[in-house]
């Protein structure tokens, strides 16, 4: 079979299209023909070699596929790498039938970054009706998916994106304010007056001065849900800062909850019957034919594109 395969950790150049044996099958595992693959940006952290598990070369890139099974079901699923090829081999868990009506790029949104959305929204910073949330990268995959859902549950989103045609689309997904991210100058006042006031809750994906500048908007007894570092720049989270105001922060890496029978269950099925009903949308982006991974990378590193970037292995 065909797959983009790593021998090197590097830039998007390392990324290769090579022929290499169909993967095998294994006890509690699908087969897949793989029709898309999805884009991350953990495939870049892996690329790079900075991802939360480093992986062993050669290697297999890729987190999420949508495809066929061996009888004929059509799936989405995640993967622990293996994604970017003609074939993959996915565990039963964490494989979910498409309904007929779901396009395979929409159902490439709602695995990894619809998951992602659900549970830091609800799982870890258990936003409710009336509360206020701060979703970074409204326009991106994870914070245009979380700003759909935190407006169906009744809250009050204040969204960060870093152009004028993003922060637009955040403003047609429901968000209430939506606020330049392109500078943290002042970016804590932003909020607090976008918002009325410290958010009940808030994500963060940046990292440096931008964890910085959404904690100081958080409000007592408010959660703060860390998913990302895209700047590479980390920060110590000030003790005096948490303690004054009683503020929970969290890390969330949706692998752990991979060997968690309910959780991804429960948040697929409510995705699912979202989209379904029309009121979630999945945002789908570039289709790169199987062979152009490197330029999907480059244009998810530039963030040239939104909604969702897919490789593309069949027709």
């Amino acid at each position: 079979m065909r797959a983009i395969t790593m021998r090197q950790f590097g830039g998007p150049e390392v990324l290769e299209l090579a022929e290499v044996p169909d993967p095998e099958p294994r006890a509690g595992h699908l087969l897949v023909n793989v029709t898309r693959a999805g884009v991350n940006y953990a495939d870049v952290h892996v690329r790079e070699n900075t991802y939360l598990a480093p992986v062993d070369l050669p290697y297999i890139p890729g987190n999420e596929v949508v495809g066929t099974t061996q009888d004929g079901r059509r799936v989405v699923a995640l993967t622990r790498g293996g994604g970017y090829a003609e074939k993959a081999v996915v565990h039963r868990r964490v494989a979910w039938d498409v309904p007929d009506d779901i396009t395979d790029e929409q159902a490439a949104v709602l695995a990894l970054q619809g998951n992602t959305a659900w549970h830091l929204l609800f799982t870890v910073a258990q936003l409710t009706g009336g509360q206020s949330v701060l979703i970074p990268a409204a326009a991106g995959g994870v914070g245009s998916l979380a700003v759909q859902l935190a407006k169906q549950v009744g809250a009050k989103v204040v969204a960060l994106a870093s152009t004028e045609a993003k922060r637009q689309l955040a403003k047609e997904l429901g968000a209430d304010a939506v606020l330049d991210s392109s500078t943290t100058d002042g970016l804590t006042e932003r909020i607090l007056d976008a918002a009325g006031g410290p958010v009940h809750a808030a994500l963060e994906m940046t990292g440096g001065q931008t964890l910085r500048a959404t904690l100081a908007a958080v409000a007592p007894r408010g959660r703060l849900a860390v998913y990302g570092y895209a700047s590479g720049e980390t920060c110590d989270v000030p003790t005096r800062v948490l303690m004054e105001k009683s503020i929970t922060v969290s890390g969330f890496w949706l692998p752990h909850l991979y060997a968690d029978r309910n959780a991804l269950p429960m948040s697929m099925r409510a995705l699912t019957a979202a989209v379904r009903s029309g009121d979630l949308r999945p945002l789908v982006g570039a289709s790169y034919p199987l062979a152009e991974a490197a330029q999907a990378h480059r244009d998810l590193a530039a963030r040239t594109q939104t909604g969702k970037l897919v490789l593309a292995t069949a027709p």
